[in-house]
This record gives C-alpha cells, structure tokens and sequence, in this order.
C-alpha cells in the first residue's frame, strides 16, 4: 500500500489533496526538491515539478505520475476536471496566506477546504515510521555517533565552542550526513545554563562541563542526541546534577512505550527532578518526535494530552540548568513499541571527564 492510499484511508472531507510544503512532498514521493506541487486523488496521485527537476523525478518517483510543470495553475484546473473534483484540501500548517489567496483566486469553482484535516491526516501518517524510515533513523544516528566519538579527542582546554562545532559539523559530513539535523549546538561553563544556546568563541576551561546537541540527516531522516561531557574534574556540585539528570532519563525510557500518555511520560522524569529540588531548572518538555523534521508529532510534554503511538520515534531530554553556573542534558531517542522501547541511541551516557 503506498503512502498515498494510506492517507486517503486516515483523510476524509475533500475530493483531493494539494501537497506543497517541501517535506511532505518528499515524503510522498522520495524526491528531494524545492520546487514541485503533489496533487493526489483517491485513485491517483500527480507531481507537477518544473524543468530543473523533472528528469531526476521520472527516474525516481514511482507513486506518481510525473509532469512537467509549464503553466501550473491550467494545468491543476485540468486534473481537477478529469477527476471531476469539485474541492480540493490544502496543508493549512504550511501553506502561506499569499499562496492561498493565488489558489481561491484561480480555482473559483473549487471550494478550498484550509481547515486542518489534512494537514492532521498527514502529522498522523508520519507520526508512525516504517522498517524504511527507521532503518534512515538509525543510520542517521551511526553518523553521528561516530563523529561524537572522534570529537572526544578534539576537546580540550583552550578550543572555543565554536571550533568544537565545526570540527563536529565537519566529522558528520565525513561520514555521510546529508545535512545537520539542525544548528549544532556546543556550549561550556557557564554557557551551559542555556538550553539551546549558540556557540561562542568562549574557551573551554578545566573544570567545565561540555554540553553538545546535535544530529545528523541521512536520505531525509534525522537523528538527535545531547551529551553533557567534563573536562577535567567536575566539582561535588555538577556530579550530583549530572547523576540526578541521568536518573530522569533512565525512568524516562523505562517508562517509554505506546499507549503512554504524553503528560504522563514527561511527568515520570520531571517528578524525579522535581523531588530532587530542582523542579524549576528544568523548563523545556521532556521529548518530541523525530523524523523527517527534528521536531515532529507526537510530543512529550505536560501539554500532550494524548497516546503516544507505537512506531513513533521520541526523544527523551531532561535537563537541569542553573543560571549562571552550568547545565546540564542527556538525550537519547526512541522508537516506542507496545511493550516498552528501542533505544536508538548506543552512545555512552556515564560522565565521561575528558
């Protein structure tokens, strides 16, 4: 079954789909571009992609049929009328009010349902991954861990955060990554205390936790971990923050597994750190799903208020930061099964003093 009989099984309340938004389009289609509309029906699907990309897309995309986009909006309006579609569903999350205007202007004829039903359609359908998308997860991860791994001996006193980075960024690239997951993050001492703060020219000094969020894409699928390293010797203060944050995202992932509300997930590794006295140091949600975008559905969060679904990928990030001194984040992610969880992280997670 393809991806576009499934969404015709969860979408109801149009004659057709109009995908635009970059992502969707490829993962309707396996085909990277930033150009291109999808115009699927429940009996056939179309990608309209203009001359740049089109011999790559016959060669490719094979749910599809492929046409050349020369005067985009006739050529709909002819689709339209072979299917004898009288309205037309788009990506309310994506589609900008200018895009929408083009398309009521053009399509009089058509009622244009910008309601959120298939844009939901769609987050549920990749909420879920199969053996293909876990398996560009999992490689995805690889590339970072290894490059993490290398980048252990590049840690020093004296580096900048910002050099640690590059060299991060550059390692990954070596390895395979199709891009960044997102801006890799590298921040020390101090620095810490700041969740997704960006990297400086500040010095690694001894002493100083090391904290890194990154991740790698690979065909599409990103990874995401966070490790907080020392080097040198931490103090009594910062083993303790590290062995409590440890403990949150070990309970985390024992919890972790299908059917979990996501409030209720979040709320097993925030009550440990909450128990610990630490409650407000730790102010972002506990995960979020992982896919073709590093922040995807479902979420888990004291706000989400629904099941998590088996096949999802979640990560689990508690944290502890205090101002002013350091912080602290352990991340892994996981694909949630009905029984529990597979942890797709393998890095180490003990502190590790460099």
């Amino acid at each position: 079954m393809s991806r576009f009989d499934r969404l015709f099984e969860e979408f109801e309340g149009a004659d057709c789909a109009l995908i635009t938004s970059d992502i969707n389009r490829r993962y309707f289609t396996g085909m990277k571009s930033s150009a291109g509309v999808v115009l699927a029906f429940p009996d056939k699907a179309y990608l309209l992609i203009d001359f740049r990309y089109i011999e790559k897309a016959r060669a490719t995309v094979k749910d599809a049929e492929v046409i050349e986009a020369k005067k985009l909006y006739p050529q709909i309006m002819e689709l339209l009328k072979k299917h004898e579609a009288k309205s037309m569903a788009i990506e309310s999350e994506t589609m900008t009010v200018k895009e929408l205007n083009a398309y009521e202007h053009f399509y009089t004829t058509i009622d244009i349902i910008h309601n959120d039903s298939l844009s939901n359609a769609i987050s549920n359908l990749r909420m879920v991954k199969d053996e293909g998308e876990i398996e560009c997860i999992r490689k995805a991860q690889e590339i970072a861990e290894k490059a993490l791994e290398e980048l252990k001996g590049f840690i020093k006193v004296g580096v900048t955060e910002r050099e640690i980075a590059l060299e991060l960024n550059r390692l990954m690239f070596a390895y395979g990554a199709e891009d960044l997951s997102f801006d890799t993050i590298v921040l020390s001492g101090a620095n810490t205390s700041m969740p997704h703060g960006v990297p400086s020219d500040k010095k690694v000094e001894n002493g100083e936790f090391v904290l890194i969020d990154f991740g790698a894409v690979y065909n599409g699928y990103h990874s995401d971990m966070t490790r907080t390293l020392c080097v040198g010797e931490p103090s009594d203060e910062m083993k303790k923050v590290y062995n409590i944050v440890l403990e949150a995202q070990l309970a985390g992932i024992e919890a972790a597994k299908a059917g979990i509300m996501g409030s209720d997930l979040d709320k097993v590794s925030r009550d440990i750190i909450e128990q610990a006295g630490y409650g407000s140091c730790f102010g972002h949600s506990l995960g979020h799903g992982v896919g073709m975008e590093i922040h995807e559905k479902p979420n888990a969060s004291p706000n989400y208020k629904l099941p998590l679904n088996k096949g999802a990928v979640v990560t689990v990030e508690p944290g502890i930061y205090i101002a002013g001194k350091f912080g602290v984040r352990i991340e892994d992610f996981v694909i949630l099964t009905e029984n529990g969880c597979v942890n797709l992280t393998k890095s180490a997670k003990n502190l590790i003093s460099l």
